[in-house]
């Protein structure tokens, strides 16, 4: 396994900056303990999906991931075409270092560099789904994306977007926590259309609503407790309009795993999913905002070969 053609992609600015002062230390860790590797350090938006499809086409085996879930979301959409994997075996490794850390907590992926840089050496894989998302930019294009984890619209999108532009010094759980009180008393809820699958469209006022492969996001909110990421499935949470008392009475719910007892909360399953509405509502794919609906949603089954820690 440690004689694998091997890129690290790494996010400097990942974790409020935390990626790039303790990269020295990481990059001389690694090297001891899984050998040689090209180091790729990103400088913007978009640099790690670039990097990693070039290292692949180069004939890179195994991709090291060394960021947060936005960092991961560029390198899985690296892995992927237009509208399918790029076809190579090559597999994802990653060393969680950042500000929104969740794929971690429904994966068996260690958040330690010791016990990350294990993980990698030992090899022992998983078969993960992943979703593919057909939405509008905010220059109105229309763009196509995947994520690992979690896209959502709603009060999710406006979050994400007032959370990427704050300070993380204080770490993602109080960031996270602090972008969605300020969210909440701003948020205008909104009416959008809704298809599962082949079903009949709905209309409906939501707070927001999830559709899940994993089932953490927003800084460990478990936003879909019966998630599993690879079982060919979208898991869908809509979470109803409701009054700004009843949302901070039911916040704590989120974050221990509460939110099915929540009467207007409803849960489902589908491999497809559009939405449209005539309101402007932002989206949050894996802890980023590229755009708004309408979007087309589709699962694309056991797409990506990732490492993880071998079970007992």
């Amino acid at each position: 396994m440690n004689s694998l053609k091997t890129v690290f992609v790494v996010n400097p600015h990942a974790g409020n900056g935390a990626t790039g002062r303790e990269w020295p230390r990481i990059r001389e860790r690694a090297l001891q303990l899984i050998g040689p590797f090209e180091a790729c350090l990103t400088r913007g938006p978009g640099d790690a999906t670039r990097l990693t499809r070039k290292h692949l086409q180069q004939g890179a085996e195994r991709i090291v991931c060394v960021g947060g879930d936005g960092t991961l979301n560029e390198v899985v959409n690296g892995f992927m075409g237009e509208d399918a994997p790029l076809g190579t075996n090559a597999i994802l490794g990653l060393i969680p270092n950042g500000t929104g850390c969740d794929f971690c907590r429904t994966m068996s992926i260690p958040i330690g560099l010791e016990a990350s840089l294990q993980t990698i050496r030992e090899g022992h894989l998983q078969t993960i789904d992943l979703g593919r998302i057909l939405h509008r930019d905010h220059g109105g294009q229309s763009r196509t994306r995947y994520f690992h984890n979690i896209a959502s619209f709603g009060i999710g999108g406006e979050v994400v977007e007032r959370v990427n532009r704050m300070s993380k010094a204080l770490g993602p759980f109080i960031t996270f926590i602090w972008g969605t009180l300020i969210s909440l008393f701003v948020y205008q809820r909104k009416g959008i259309r809704i298809r599962l699958d082949d079903g009949e469209e709905r209309r409906v006022g939501i707070f927001n609503i999830a559709v899940a492969n994993g089932r953490y996001h927003g800084g460990g909110m478990l936003v879909a407790p019966e998630a599993v990421v690879d079982d060919g499935l979208f898991h869908v949470t809509f979470i109803g309009d409701m009054p700004l008392p009843l949302v901070f009475y039911h916040i704590p719910k989120l974050y221990i795993g509460g939110i099915g007892r929540i009467r207007q909360v409803s849960m489902f399953t589908a491999r497809r999913v559009s939405a449209v509405s005539e309101q402007r509502v932002l989206l949050d794919i894996d802890g980023e905002q590229p755009g708004t609906l309408p979007a087309e949603l589709s699962i694309i089954p056991a797409a990506l070969r990732m490492i993880v820690q071998k079970r007992p």
